[in-house]
């Protein structure tokens, strides 16, 4: 089972990369069978491929990304963060909370994202 200071490096990891990385970068944090539920209820992305598309969808876009709380339990993770988003004049703000399991690799084997439209705040 991963460490708690691992986890806590990739939680961190994944806020720098959704700031500022790209789709490569983010799908090296998961194991290869992953999941991604962003947002719960949503499409399930399952494996490297369609983790790597889900993500593309920011390459292009500006990104700030904060952490605001965490929490690790075991070989899971859940922390909120905020998500400013800028394409051309429009910005927003999302303040999902995720919840990250880790396998015996210390890579994320799943992870799911809670938000809905009521958690979107235009600027």
């Amino acid at each position: 089972m991963p460490s708690a200071e691992h986890i806590t490096d990739t939680v961190n990891r994944y806020i720098a990369l959704v700031a500022k990385g790209s789709a490569d970068d983010l799908v090296e944090l998961y194991a290869d069978d992953a999941t991604v539920e962003d947002p719960v209820g949503g499409e399930v992305h399952i494996g490297h491929g369609a983790i790597h598309g889900f993500y593309s969808a920011v390459n292009d876009v500006e990104r700030e990304c904060e952490l605001v709380s965490l929490r690790v339990a075991g070989n899971e993770a859940a922390f909120q963060f905020r998500l400013t988003v800028a394409a051309g004049q429009h910005r927003m703000v999302i303040e999902p909370i995720d919840v990250m399991a880790f396998n015996h690799e210390g890579k994320i084997a799943t992870m799911k994202s809670y938000w809905s439209a009521a958690d979107v705040t235009r600027l």
